[in-house]
């Protein structure tokens, strides 16, 4: 590692090796699928708890939320405030229903109540947006110790991936959640670090830094008006609402944790731990993201590195100096501010704890993506392989399937990733492919569970209605080059929140014309 002393590159090493370590561990016990992708349902459920914190709480969270706030304010935060409601729901409905119907995949149940089609495309849909998860995450981790080791980020990607995959292939679910366990307490250490050490080098500390965020408008929570053709309060509350209920009621990462846990209690038990630490931990990185905008808004001179490299990546390879200065005076803070926080690593932390922080952000990274991984493989090895190209695989075959199918997927997160390099914020670019990926899969499963009249055909129509609505959105400002009348009014984030409303209200609707006619024709 070219830019990090010894002592820096051992914690990382150290780090890195325990991690393969846990992998090894745990494939001595990996003698059945069962054990393998839900660890026999021997699990506790606050250690469950603190995988699925881990899980949520990614380097997109280490990287994207404080280079959010540097750039614009605390808005993004409402879709941590949505997360107790999607709670509340997948409590009540979704984990009892998951707890009774005893499959580990999230899907199975929805060929028994619309057929195959709907489990086909719950099971793609999921897919398209774990690989559009994983690489989001490569993509955020190599951009961070880019510029902390001086490696291109293509070969950092390759050097974690390749760790993450072997882990992650050889301990099975079981060593994903222990191994989340440690990484939990260590990003979560790592987080109170930073900020410690941003607010020592504040003059006027905590007093100082609130002043120059009022000043700046960089605690607002966004506009509360009704509107929702740009990313307001409600706007965000809603996209948060519905995403966080994705992620607790049909998410294969979360449902396969629910399997693993011991009783129905500790299941619901690891949602609420799950909450009460991801809410105020994000909070915890909106402030982060404010204090480095306090501090570089006090020395202005440190940051004009970040934004001669910001402006030089958006121009031409043979761009002059000169141009790169020109474009760099015309950027905004959210221009580069993805960048902001790995330079402060680089510049401002002493020797020791750069290794740490790194492991930190090494392990935000780490726990979704082995989690993706397990979970993507799980289900392509149950929907997509049993159910099309071999029903009667043994058991020995099945597990080999597994092993072999996390590793592809694993690569595969790593080319979605290098694929990503070149983007203006990994938040957004993440959210916006969850969006799209997502909007089908919730209302046919609210649909499914809520709705019993609701048969395939109304599933089917309501379902196909819905991605119309879905690929409109997504689509819209291509199509308003050619039809300006068909551009969407709505900001992007409405796409899950209009595509999954789309298929719940119009497979009720149709469902309910439906029974009225054959009631007057009785």
């Amino acid at each position: 590692m070219k830019n990090l002393p010894l002592l820096d590159i051992a914690i990382i090493v150290i780090y890195l090796v325990a991690m393969v370590g846990v992998g090894i561990y745990f494939s001595r016990k990996n003698k059945s699928s069962e054990q393998y992708t839900k660890a026999s349902g021997a699990i506790p459920g606050w250690a469950i708890g603190l995988s699925l914190y881990a899980t949520f709480l990614s380097s997109n969270t280490f990287l994207g939320v404080p280079g959010k706030a540097f750039g614009s304010n605390w808005s993004a935060f409402v879709f941590s405030l949505s997360m107790p409601f999607a709670a509340i729901i997948a409590y009540k409905l979704f984990i009892p229903f998951y707890r009774n119907v005893q499959e580990v995949s999230a899907y199975s149940h929805l060929e028994k109540r619309f057929g195959l089609w709907a489990r086909t495309y719950a099971v793609v849909c999921f897919i398209l947006t774990q690989l559009a998860r994983m690489g989001s995450i490569f993509f955020g981790i190599a951009l961070s110790l880019q510029a902390l080791t001086g490696y291109d980020m293509q070969s950092i990607m390759i050097v974690v991936g390749v760790c993450i995959v072997i882990y992650t292939v050889l301990g099975g679910i079981e060593a994903v959640i222990w191994t989340e366990v440690i990484q939990a307490v260590l990003l979560t250490f790592g987080a109170l670090l930073i900020l410690f050490t941003i607010i020592n080098k504040v003059p006027g500390g905590v007093s100082e830094i609130i002043e120059i965020g009022q000043a700046n408008s960089k605690f607002s929570l966004g506009s509360f008006s009704l509107d929702f053709t740009s990313p307001t309060f409600w706007v965000i509350l809603l996209y948060g609402f519905f995403i966080n209920l994705n992620n607790f009621g049909i998410d294969q990462n979360y449902v396969q944790r629910y399997h693993a846990a011991a009783t129905k209690k500790e299941a619901a038990k690891s949602l609420w731990i799950c909450v009460v630490m991801y809410v105020p931990i994000s909070l915890l990185f909106f402030v982060i993201g404010s204090c480095l905008f306090a501090y570089y808004h006090i020395n202005p001179d440190l940051i004009e590195g970040v934004k001669l490299k910001a402006a030089a990546e958006g121009l031409p390879l043979r761009s002059t100096a000169e141009q790169i200065s020109l474009s760099a005076q015309t950027l905004k803070p959210s221009d580069y501010g993805d960048k902001v926080m790995p330079m402060f690593m680089v510049k401002e932390i002493p020797s020791g704890l750069v290794g740490l922080i790194i492991s930190a952000i090494m392990s935000a990274a780490m726990s979704t993506i082995s989690s993706g991984m397990n979970a993507t493989a799980t289900v392509f090895c149950i929907d997509i392989y049993k159910r099309y190209f071999n029903p009667n695989l043994g058991e020995k075959q099945f597990l080999r399937l597994l092993y072999i199918a996390t590793a592809v997927f694993g690569i595969a997160g790593m080319g979605v990733g290098i694929m990503l390099i070149g983007t203006k914020s990994v938040l957004d670019i993440w959210w916006e492919l969850s969006g799209i990926f997502s909007g089908g899969m919730l209302g046919l499963f609210l649909l499914g569970i809520l709705s019993r009249q609701s048969k395939n055909l109304e599933a089917m129509i309501a379902t196909a209605i819905g991605l119309v609505v879905i690929l409109w959105m997504s689509l819209s400002d291509k199509i308003a080059v050619s039809y300006p009348y068909l551009k969407s009014p709505f900001d992007n984030n409405m796409i899950i929140v209009i595509g999954t409303l789309s298929i719940f209200l119009t497979g009720i609707i149709i469902t309910r014309i439906r029974g009225k006619k054959l009631e007057s024709s009785i």
